[in-house]
């Protein structure tokens, strides 16, 4: 019975890290250049540094993923992997959330700050930032239930 939570969990790890990669691989090749009145415009995934941020956090997490799956079951080692699950669990959520409202404004604009819409000029760019924002946030889902189960299982002992 206890080797179904333990494959489950390694396969929502696995899942969690092709997640945050593909997130980091679809960011990284993000761009688009086009003319708008021959003025060219030129969008970049480094333009913005929350992009940059959810770049960074998401190969972060990725390579992390595989630490977990080489750590000691029990002892000190398991107690570290909680807390640094929960760490990369913050750190995926900030870089959705920073991401996730530039994108917004990327799309929307925002008439009080007199910043326009630039997705109807660069819509290639603004797909690949969508499909990255969507990956990142299946891989943030699929860390999170990691997380829970992980606490759940670690706290059980230390329960009466």
């Amino acid at each position: 019975m206890a080797k179904t939570p333990r494959a489950c969990i390694l396969v929502l790890r696995l899942l969690s890290m092709a997640a945050a990669v593909s997130a980091a691989v679809v960011m990284a090749t993000s761009h688009q250049t086009t003319s708008f009145f021959n003025i060219a415009i030129k969008a970049e995934f480094y333009h913005s540094p929350s992009f940059t941020f959810f770049l960074a956090a998401n190969a972060v997490a990725g390579v992390y993923s595989l630490f977990p799956l080489l750590a000691p079951r029990a002892g000190l080692g398991s107690r570290w992997v909680v807390v640094l699950d929960v760490v990369v669990a913050m750190l995926l959520t900030a870089a959705v959330a920073a991401a996730g409202a530039i994108s917004e404004v990327g799309k929307k604009g925002n008439e009080h700050a007199g910043w326009l819409p630039i997705c109807g000029q660069v819509s290639k760019y603004c797909h690949h930032v969508m499909g990255a924002l969507i990956c990142g946030f299946v891989g943030l889902l699929c860390h999170t239930t990691v997380v829970l189960h992980t606490i759940s299982t670690e706290l059980d002992p230390l329960l009466p």
